[in-house]
């Protein structure tokens, strides 16, 4: 891949074309969407522009990268129920709050990535880490559920749950909204606080 540098405010700036090529004007040189792949894992910022209308189009070019890497087999990272739950939040009152909610989880995931990671380098194998390793999975296990749940215009279950359909029960009538909006923030606080202790180790 050409080398690419940074613009003047520090992204890189991607041209597309009416023929669909993709033209980065860091590096004078047209890439592809593995090009860009590669620069999103290499932590290389950048912003896609329309060459003809000038409209920021980085999310739809996101988009196209995230459509081409499910595609290839054995790449999948996101499960068909993880899938159909946020197809059914496109015009949910709730939608506003997704964003957020996933953003959040991510870095979540993210320090907790780079913390495991930095405790493997220093005890060489990780001998004793694997129980504590399993903890932390359960745990974020368990609090994806209680957040989807709350989100969830349907009831929320995770593939392996639907093996064994738990008894049927009288429904409950649904949360107030200023119920839900409450949890949500509640939720939201507890995620950050983990952030704000997994930075402080």
């Amino acid at each position: 891949m050409a080398e690419t540098q940074g613009s003047d405010d520090g992204r890189v700036v991607i041209k597309k074309y009416a023929n669909r090529r993709l033209y980065n004007t860091a590096s004078s040189s047209y890439v592809t969407l593995e090009h860009l792949s590669d620069m999103v894992k290499q932590g290389v910022n950048f912003v896609v522009y329309d060459a003809k209308t000038n409209e920021d189009i980085t999310r739809t070019v996101l988009t196209q990268i995230i459509f081409e890497e499910e595609s290839r087999e054995g790449q999948n990272l996101l499960p068909i129920q993880f899938l159909r739950q946020l197809i059914g939040f496109y015009g949910n009152s709730m939608q506003a709050f997704l964003p957020s909610y996933l953003e959040l989880s991510l870095a979540t995931f993210a320090e907790q990535q780079e913390r495991m990671r930095s405790q493997f380098s220093n005890i060489g194998q990780g001998a004793g880490l694997g129980g504590a390793y399993e903890d932390q999975i359960r745990q974020n296990l368990a609090m994806f559920d209680r957040a989807m749940k709350m989100f969830s215009p349907f009831a929320y279950t995770r593939p392996q749950d639907d093996a064994q359909p738990a008894p049927k029960a009288a429904a409950a009538p649904p949360p107030a909204a200023d119920e839900s909006l409450d949890a949500l923030k509640k939720q939201m606080a507890e995620m950050q606080a983990q952030i704000e202790k997994l930075a402080k180790r």
